[in-house]
């Protein structure tokens, strides 16, 4: 009861800070961009908050369970993935001053580019979303009131509510809370679950030696670690959702410092929620490696620190799918809907509230299909590296690397199919479980290849 008392006080609470955000939202830069305005604390929590969400905490405390130390590289990778960004990226996203992601994109090429890459991020998009929805019904429903559906209705409609009241302010404000609550459940939900195995040195003695290698194993080679550092981290270097705070910075140093500094604090959260998962290894040894993080919030911990532990989860997941369903919708008015009818500042806020109900309908349809996070997360991860990564990188350097739109739009089409082929349950082809890696090497080629072929096609007519 206790619990419950606490996560719904939590979501009311969020609920109120929407409210309060409202009052601030003045046209689109304060609905898409809060104004420009936010300072190295909120940008550096918001992208904190925004990354250890349901792939964070159910996908390392699972890999931790199965793999032990080297499930870290979940978000070590991102880690790396923020590094690259703030020293080389982030000054040249914030100095762009837009609002979107594909915004960038056409910026970088053209028109009919910037639209693909809207279509990927708006369709890959809703399975990072359905993700965060899983994880949060795999967790409520541990309070033993309520089906795991019954809690992912909630957590949608709480999200969809505060967001939708106060865009981009509600979103960073309540990801800096987030954040903070978020740092300090994990490491006092650590300190139980040492306490119970015996430290860890017990932890040491109980699991198989291999758990403590690092940073390969066994089960976890250079190839999978490759894969996730392209699959997983290239998301951190080039993403909505990480550009989308970037440009809400109130400059070009806070957005870099910010990128930078969110990095480091991922070192320790990584270790922590791996640690946690062993620790349910040795403590529950016959459970599902996917309910380690749950099951040691339902049988390790306090009442009132298991109440407090769940509103840190749900803070990590609130904080992921609030920003990827702001970003998706203020994409999908911005880069789809106003190609084809203008629209006031006014209606544009609007078309984007209802963008975002949709988007989140449509993600609480596919959570409810699945019921999966790993495989959701994977699906959107691998369909958007494979398709947008490389051109994006490339379009920074446009003029010293010679590509152009029509490489940058096969590129993205071209790797963007085959990583989905890999991700399509069912369909049995040739080296099905390494068209990720494939599909972002075919990426780089294409973008090359026929940018190539179009300058030399240039070249010809000019001379004739």
């Amino acid at each position: 009861m206790i619990q419950l008392v606490i996560v719904v006080v939590y979501c009311l609470a969020m609920i109120v800070i929407g409210l309060g955000a409202r009052k601030k939202v003045v046209g689109q830069n304060g609905f898409f961009v809060a104004q420009r305005r936010m300072s190295l604390p909120f940008i550096t929590g918001s992208l904190v908050a925004t990354a250890i969400g349901g792939s964070a905490l159910v996908v390392t405390s699972e890999l931790g369970f199965g793999l032990g130390l080297p499930g870290v590289w979940w978000l070590l990778v991102g880690s790396v993935g923020l590094v690259i960004l703030g020293v080389f990226f982030a000054r040249k996203v914030r100095g762009a001053a837009l609002y979107t992601l594909p915004e960038l994109v056409g910026m970088q090429y053209d028109r009919r580019v910037s639209l693909a890459a809207s279509i990927l991020i708006v369709v890959a998009w809703v399975g990072v979303v359905a993700g965060q929805i899983v994880a949060a019904g795999s967790f409520l429903s541990v309070l033993g009131m309520g089906s795991a559906t019954f809690w992912m209705v909630v957590f949608t409609l709480v999200v969809v509510i505060y967001t939708i009241l106060g865009g981009q302010f509600s979103v960073i404000r309540t990801d800096l809370l987030q954040a903070v609550i978020v740092f300090i459940g994990i490491f006092a939900a650590l300190a139980v679950v040492f306490s119970r195995v015996g430290g860890f040195s017990e932890l040491r003695a109980s699991l198989p030696s291999e758990y403590f290698f690092f940073p390969l194993s066994p089960k976890f080679d250079g190839k999978t670690l490759l894969s996730l550092l392209i699959l997983v981290g290239a998301t951190y270097v080039v993403g909505p959702d990480m550009y989308s705070r970037l440009f809400c910075a109130k400059g070009e140093k806070t957005a870099q410092q910010s990128a930078i500094l969110a990095a480091f604090f991922f070192v320790p959260l990584a270790f922590a929620i791996a640690l946690i998962g062993m620790g349910a290894k040795v403590l529950y040894p016959q459970i599902a490696s996917a309910q380690a993080f749950p099951q040691v919030v339902s049988g390790v911990l306090s009442p009132w620190l298991g109440g407090f532990i769940l509103a840190a989860v749900i803070a990590a997941l609130m904080s992921s799918a609030d920003t990827c369903l702001l970003s998706q919708s203020i994409i999908l008015t911005q880069e789809i809907f106003k190609r084809f009818a203008p629209l006031s500042e006014r209606r544009t806020i609007l078309l984007t509230r209802l963008s975002l109900v949709a988007l989140a309908i449509v993600a609480l349809g596919l959570a409810l299909a699945s019921k999966q996070v790993y495989s959701s997360l994977m699906f959107a991860y691998t369909i958007f590296t494979c398709g947008l990564v490389v051109p994006v990188i490339a379009g920074f350097y446009k003029q010293k690397l010679k590509v152009t739109p029509h490489g940058a739009l096969a590129a993205l089409i071209g790797g963007g199919i085959i990583g989905l082929m890999g991700k399509i349950p069912g369909l049995e082809i040739p080296l099905k479980e390494d068209l990720g890696l494939i599909g972002f090497g075919a990426s780089a080629v294409l973008l090359f290849g026929v940018s190539f072929l179009d300058l030399k096609k240039s070249s010809i007519r000019r001379k004739k």
